[in-house]
């Protein structure tokens, strides 16, 4: 799984002129399935993301997660973050994940998602949607759930 993780002052998603969801300060999680990905790939993003330290402390600094400050988490399925473009004009999409394996995926990520106590709104799986972004900062992470035990550069 792949996402990029926008830090916001206030986002929505509308769908055919009328707004669907909406949030206020928190995080826009855009996701994209591979089509390896387990719900371990699922479990290990949703942990990563609430406890990222992105939102600034009294200090300024970035040493509060969304579990500290109580975020508002709005999630996008989103298969176009998996666009292979290394080749040609035209992306390829040959790495994401068939439609029902990717539906069952963002269901359960949005349910581990809501486990942790924040809000949770959400997007609509294979809809055209017009999503707002107000990105704060701005701040904008990506995590691919292949880094999970990794080691840091360094």
């Amino acid at each position: 799984m792949k996402v990029v993780i926008q830090r916001v002052s206030r986002a929505s998603v509308a769908i055919d002129n009328s707004i669907v969801a909406s949030i206020g300060s928190g995080l826009v999680i855009l996701l994209g399935v591979k089509q390896n990905d387990t719900e371990q790939d699922a479990q290990y993003l949703v942990s990563k993301i609430v406890r990222l330290r992105i939102f600034s402390d009294s200090a300024g600094k970035f040493n509060l997660s969304a579990l500290d400050t109580n975020a508002d988490m709005l999630v996008v399925s989103q298969f176009t973050l998996l666009a292979d473009a290394r080749k040609g004009h035209r992306p390829g999409f040959t790495d994401a994940a068939p439609p029902d394996k990717a539906r069952a995926l963002y269901e359960y990520f949005l349910g581990l998602l809501s486990e942790s106590g924040l809000r949770v709104e959400k997007g609509e799986f294979q809809k055209k949607m017009l999503v707002e972004i107000h990105n704060d900062g701005p701040v904008t992470i990506i995590l691919d759930s292949e880094d999970c035990g990794k080691k840091n550069r360094g």
